[in-house]
């Protein structure tokens, strides 16, 4: 059994017992558990409901194990050349990992 969810603007596919690296969720706790209802489709062993545009009734319970995560490091570097022109940055994008306890459908 699996489902789609919307969290935090993102879609994801999520089974039970999977380990998910979603946007950062502020205010989260590490062993929190979170809700999400906004499913968009669920398949129960080959029977599809899709939700136009979510399904009423089901949710997907989930635990949060690391409140904050860093991804890898993104360098960006801009040049035009001949024009003396460098700017290097660089960024870490900020994620919270969650594991789903149940998908309620």
């Amino acid at each position: 059994m699996y489902a789609i969810v919307e969290i935090n603007g993102q879609q994801f596919k999520v089974e039970q017992g999977k380990k998910l690296f979603v946007n950062h969720i502020k205010n989260s706790e590490a062993g929190q558990a979170l809700e999400f209802d906004k499913v968009l489709l669920v398949d129960n062993d080959g029977t599809i409901k899709v939700g136009a545009p979510t399904i009423d009734g089901a949710k997907v319970v989930c635990e949060v194990v690391n409140p904050l995560v860093k991804g890898d490091k993104v360098i960006v570097f801009k040049m035009k050349r001949r024009k003396d022109y460098r700017k290097k940055n660089g960024h870490r994008a900020q994620f919270t990992e969650v594991e789903i306890k149940q998908v309620i459908a």
